[in-house]
């Protein structure tokens, strides 16, 4: 709290019916306030729409804590910033100050459009990153954390973890500062420009410096359901005109489920229930943005609604786990009902019959302590479209000789094309035969977010 109290400013984080932030100038012993629907705006370009509404008394400077049910602006209310101001010009219709406060500093201007209503603009070029007093730099890249695949906890640890739905999409992080939006994928590549209708989450957390760790997912076209053969179609385009016309088709959501930065505070070593707490305070909710519930505790009835609304199935995450930035831990973990599994393609077999002039099957393999391992081979789940998209991106990696460690049998090497192992997948199967291979491996898609040297055996 300032020592001088003649020029204290202090800006209130709301949480009511509507979370916004209310900014409090002290004049003539009491606290003229307004209500900012979008926080304190950063930069310059935009302003901010400011609602005046009834003086305080300077005692509330101080407050936080929750405003009971049924009482005027009922929520909980926390400070989001505080310290002194300049006043140099204040009027009915107008009113200039520069703040000094540990997060925001700098000029503002308050100017009246009709009645109560205003609009607040910053004067001064946005801060630059990574200044706030005694904060943490905001990082440029977090990699995932990443889970190991298993069982439920047992009844006895049911209560120390939290359980969401595993959502069907790819992963990404996304980067929020002074309203500009970056996402990257889980193998550090910027896909900001293939996925337009994000970039409203600069607006949405204006008033915020977050890193959001989440998933991007599409919806299949009959019945709304998550689908991440919907998704194929926007992972592998660079036109500008064609990603416009695929957002148009095929809109995207991104589902957040965790916060690792905000506002100047590193989250990553808080506990997975508090980053939680954290993250849906925000009140993450948008046209094409979301933060899904998790539950604590009662895993066995989270697998059975996930497999109810036809999901993968679930991750189990312990409440006190910290978020380890690139590392697989077995602190959250995937229960899955059907096995999925990660593959390297490393050639590919000719089609006969309705399948002449493409791909019949693709040859697979994991990298192992002797290299690529053959596991076998897939030949459904394509439809004509993704097997035309296939071969034009494998007929410019052919290469004269077998990607894999080990001989494949004499019926999968017939006819091979061999190919450099550079593109990833996914396959759906039923079970590992006894020899290591997938037994009734169905196509799910592409996995441009995932490299060769990220592919492990993972049931």
């Amino acid at each position: 709290m300032p020592r001088d109290r003649e020029d204290l400013f202090v800006i209130q984080e709301h949480h009511a019916r509507r979370l916004h932030w209310d900014l409090r100038l002290e004049r003539g012993g009491v606290l003229v306030s307004w209500a900012l629907p979008k926080g304190l705006p950063m930069d310059p370009r935009t302003n901010h729409l400011a609602i005046q509404t009834e003086d305080h008394p300077l005692e509330y400077a101080t407050f936080e804590g929750e405003i009971p049910p049924g009482e005027y602006g009922a929520g909980r209310v926390e400070i989001w910033d505080q310290g002194t101001y300049e006043c140099e010009k204040w009027t009915d219709r107008e009113i200039k100050v520069v703040l000094h406060g540990r997060r925001v500093w700098g000029r503002y201007v308050l100017f009246r459009t009709d009645g109560d209503r205003w609009l607040i603009h910053r004067m001064d070029p946005p801060p630059p990153p990574d200044t706030v007093e005694g904060g943490d730099p905001m990082p440029t890249l977090v990699r995932p954390m990443l889970a190991t695949l298993g069982e439920l906890p047992p009844a006895s640890e049911d209560a120390r973890f939290g359980y969401e739905m595993k959502w069907d999409g790819v992963r990404a992080v996304v980067y929020v500062d002074a309203g500009r939006v970056r996402v990257v994928s889980r193998n550090d590549r910027e896909i900001t420009a293939g996925f337009p209708e994000l970039h409203g989450l600069g607006d949405a957390l204006r008033a915020h410096r977050v890193i959001l760790d989440g998933e991007i997912v599409a919806f299949a076209p009959s019945g709304g359901q998550i689908s991440f053969a919907a998704l194929q179609p926007r992972l592998h385009v660079q036109n500008a005109a064609q990603i416009r016309r695929l957002a148009e088709e095929i809109p995207v959501a991104y589902y957040a489920f965790d916060l690792l930065y905000r506002d100047g505070r590193s989250t990553l070593g808080l506990p997975y229930r508090e980053r939680r707490r954290l993250l849906d305070s925000l009140e993450l909710r948008g046209p094409h943005w979301d933060t899904p519930p998790y539950v604590v505790g009662g895993g066995p009835e989270a697998l059975a609604e996930s497999r109810r609304r036809g999901l993968e199935g679930i991750l189990a995450k312990r409440l006190a786990s910290i978020y380890q930035p690139g590392r697989r831990s077995k602190n959250w973990i995937k229960v899955k009902h059907q096995l999925v599994q990660e593959v390297v393609i490393g050639g590919w077999q000719p089609g006969r019959g309705r399948r002449a002039g493409t791909i019949g099957s693709l040859l697979l393999g994991i990298p192992g302590p002797r290299g690529l391992e053959y596991v076998g081979k897939v030949g459904t789940g394509f439809t004509r479209e993704v097997l035309d998209d296939l071969l034009a991106r494998l007929r410019a990696l052919e290469r004269e000789t077998s990607p894999f460690a080990d001989d494949l049998p004499a019926r999968d090497a017939k006819d091979a094309h061999w190919v450099a192992p550079e593109l990833v997948g996914e396959v759906a199967f039923t079970e590992w035969t006894r020899d290591g291979r997938l037994r009734h491996p169905t196509w799910r898609g592409l996995r441009p977010d995932k490299s060769p040297a990220e592919v492990v055996r993972e049931s």
